[in-house]
């Protein structure tokens, strides 16, 4: 039984950070930063998804340390979503070893 225990601890502690992992994405901003040239000038747009649209937020002229959050908030959506689907695999792993029948 000891296994056992200890695989279910590892269950529990994956799927606290497989929460973790969901509330990081949805406190960072949403979409990409879109820089278009206009008159000469760079102009900037947040492009996110609506539906099945994409949709652009026009954000006008921003600093470049502004561009850069948006650039960093970008790299790090990306690296939660993979540590995500990691966490989602390892869950399923760990509930096929435990049996049990629940979606990850």
């Amino acid at each position: 039984m000891f296994i056992k225990d200890m695989l279910n601890e590892e269950l529990q502690n994956s799927l606290q950070i497989k929460q973790d992992y969901e509330r990081a994405l949805a406190e960072l901003p949403r979409g990409s930063l879109v820089r278009k040239m206009i008159g000469g000038r760079p102009y900037f747009y947040l492009a996110h998804r609506e539906g099945d649209k994409v949709a652009f937020d026009y954000l006008g002229k921003i600093p470049d340390e502004d561009v850069g959050k948006y650039e960093d908030a970008k790299q790090s959506r990306s690296r939660y979503r993979e540590r995500l689907r990691e966490v989602k695999k390892q869950i399923q792993f760990l509930r096929k070893v435990l049996r049990e029948k629940q979606a990850v």
